[in-house]
This record gives C-alpha cells, structure tokens and sequence, in this order.
C-alpha cells in the first residue's frame, strides 16, 4: 500500500506524540491508535500502518539479541550488557539465546546492527572471498 506523505508526517507526529523522555509509552501509542480509529481522519489506515511500523522499528532499536553456541557466564552478561548500555543508551532489553550452530563466539544485534564473532560467521566470510 502506498503512504502519502501527509500519512507518514501525521504517523511520525503521532509516534512523538508517544515519546517521554525518549522511550515509548505503551498507554499513549493505545490511546493514539484508539483515538485514530475512532474519528477516523482521512487516510487513518495509512496513518495507522506507519505509525506501526514505526513503533515495531523503535522496539527493534531499543531490544539487544544475543546468540552464543553455549550458555554464557553472569560475570559475560554483565559486561555484554554494560558494554551495550554504554554505547546505546539505557532501557535496552536484553535477550540471551543459545545456538549450538554458531559453533563458538557471540552474535549481538541491536536495532539493525549486527556485531558477528562467531566461528560460523568467519566461515561464511571466508567463504565468500574465496
């Protein structure tokens, strides 16, 4: 579907609308959307699209994966996490997976950036060059 650009500049008013102190309210993006739905201006489904995809790409931003072949110790946790929270800021939420298939190493990705130090990556980039 199309957005014009008079949706997308209504959906990103309405998205800082939600902001407080640089993180997202939920109770405000509700009532946002609740209150779109209800007058119904012109184009609201537009508006309501874009509004939901900037809200999914601020969760993204604001949420650290982590993927590491075994279980990570708390003192690597800790320092993950700090290490993260001093370079993107704090209210990131942290998630811990393992993947036997990374090999070895870890695998962090924060909004679209992807940080790759695993065994499974270095192979695949050499394999690539090669």
């Amino acid at each position: 579907m199309k957005i014009s650009k008079q949706a997308r500049r209504d959906a990103r008013e309405l998205f800082r609308t939600c902001m407080v102190r640089d993180a997202l309210d939920e109770n405000r993006a509700r009532q946002a959307v609740a209150a779109v739905a209800q007058t119904k201006p012109r184009g609201y489904l537009a508006i309501l699209s874009h509004f939901e995809r900037l809200i999914r790409l601020e969760i993204a931003r604001r949420t650290a994966r982590i993927e590491s072949a075994t279980a990570l110790s708390p003192q690597a946790q800790g320092q993950i996490q700090s290490d993260l929270t001093r370079q993107y800021g704090a209210g990131l939420a942290f998630t811990f997976t393992q993947k036997p298939a990374l090999i070895g190493g870890v695998r962090i990705q924060v909004g679209g950036d992807v940080y790759n130090g695993t065994v499974q990556g270095r192979l695949a980039a050499l394999q690539q060059s090669a």
